[in-house]
């Protein structure tokens, strides 16, 4: 029987490029679930310039996969399987209440704190592989993800939690 081949970052690169792409994809279907069912129209506006930002970050994702010579293709992520089974449970369990727009706010940051972490760690990898075009790609996503999430800290800090607070 022969030995098994070691893996390497390139390959960890590979599993994790495959994850995020996965979840990448799973958020552009639960995106527009979420902004039906905020409360707030900044919200659901936020929700749905994300979707449009999201579509990019999959398509950036394709083009990290031709560099790495690789067909593009997800890999299940029960990580964010958890986080999109949350948001649709608040939207369950809070639909009409006043804390709804709160705890999507909440779960939607809980997506975005997954993909900042994954694109940092990817971008930071392709450092180390020497893929410059793919950490230029990376940082691209990686900073809107970022700005996404300054953006849903604001709507939080402004009416969503003290609209939930007031109830």
């Amino acid at each position: 029987m022969p030995a098994k081949a070691e893996k390497k970052l390139e390959d960890l690169f590979y599993e994790t490029l495959r994850d995020v792409y996965y979840a990448e994809r799973k958020l552009l279907k639960a995106l527009p679930k979420l902004a039906k069912g905020a409360e707030s129209p900044d919200l659901t506006a936020a929700f749905e310039k994300h979707r449009d930002e999201t579509e990019g970050h999959v398509e950036r994702l394709q083009q990290v996969f031709e560099i790495v010579g690789k067909r593009a293709q997800g890999k299940t992520c029960p990580a964010i399987d958890g986080i999109v089974e949350e948001g649709e449970e608040i939207m369950e369990d809070f639909k009409s209440s006043p804390a709804l727009d709160a705890g999507l706010i909440s779960a939607a940051q809980a997506a975005e704190h997954y993909e900042i972490t994954r694109y940092g760690t990817l971008k930071r990898w392709a450092q180390e592989l020497g893929m410059t075009d793919a950490v230029k790609l990376l940082d691209q996503t990686l900073a809107e993800e970022k700005k996404t999430d300054e953006a849903l800290t604001k709507l939080a800090e402004t009416a969503a939690n003290q609209r939930a607070k007031a109830a």
